[in-house]
């Protein structure tokens, strides 16, 4: 099967380096599935998943909070704001990041930056929906 070179890079290191067959993700106009041969585009990404179907068949799953997709012929370039396995995701801190985000939002007070609250809710959302596509994959 035909393979195009990935890597995903973040702000604080590279997380992945390697050739894949598929990749899918969340772009800043809707849902993006990236094969081989592929028009080159450009384009930002929203946070949550990053499913990668490496040569050898198997899935692996990333976060990524944001940031920008190159696809060039033989590359592909995720420049994330921050990126990490889903692994190595903390459920437990994601939860308590929407919470805090939640109680934020609903706080009434003239000091709540709105903005910042909505920004950290949407990113402890897709920690959430990241670690639950984690968990699909892992049960089948």
């Amino acid at each position: 099967m035909a393979t195009i070179h990935c890597d995903i890079v973040s702000a604080e290191h590279e997380i992945f380096s390697g050739a894949v067959t598929m990749i899918s993700l969340v772009g800043s106009i809707g849902e993006l599935g990236i094969l081989p041969g592929h028009a080159p585009l450009l384009t930002g990404i929203r946070p949550g998943p990053v499913h990668l179907t490496l040569e050898n068949g198997e899935d692996e799953v990333f976060f990524a909070s944001g940031g920008f997709l190159e696809v060039q012929p033989g590359i592909i370039t995720i420049l994330a704001d921050t990126a990490a396995r889903a692994e190595d995701l903390d459920e437990a801190a994601a939860v308590e990041a929407r919470e805090a985000a939640e109680r934020a939002l609903a706080d009434q007070a003239a000091g709540t930056d709105f903005s910042l609250a909505a920004a950290q809710l949407a990113e402890a959302l897709a920690q959430s929906r990241t670690l639950e596509e984690l968990r699909k994959r892992r049960r089948r």
